[in-house]
């Protein structure tokens, strides 16, 4: 088989309240932006900052979030904070869920179009 199912049975109430914690934790676009930039490789706050278009306070604060989730790394480098993506799990779900609504906003395309 290989594949694992994490629904082997009913989850418990704290399996539920993980699983809830990190959606929760990927239901912020800036948050998601910082992950599929942080796919190119490790980068520092600035770096970040720059490529996304936000304020460093902004980034700072997603980052934490990101961090205390376990999805991203922090090493210091001189007086800076380089980040990199910890969990690489994190980018099959983002691929399905992206995939899903690509193909959902391509059907919408499709009708709008004829």
């Amino acid at each position: 088989m290989g594949d694992t199912n994490f629904l082997d049975g009913p989850i418990s109430d704290e399996l539920a309240e993980l699983i809830a914690d990190r959606f929760r934790t990927l239901a912020e676009p800036t948050r998601l932006r910082l992950l599929d930039t942080l796919r190119d490789g490790p980068a520092s706050v600035g770096e970040l900052q720059e490529r996304i278009g936000s304020s460093q306070q902004n980034v700072s604060k997603h980052l934490g979030i990101l961090h205390r989730a376990g999805l991203i790394s922090r090493r210091k480098e001189g007086t800076s904070s380089v980040y990199a993506i910890a969990d690489e799990s994190v980018f099959a779900l983002c691929e399905q869920v992206c995939g899903s609504v690509q193909r959902q906003l391509d059907g919408v395309g499709a009708l709008l179009a004829s």
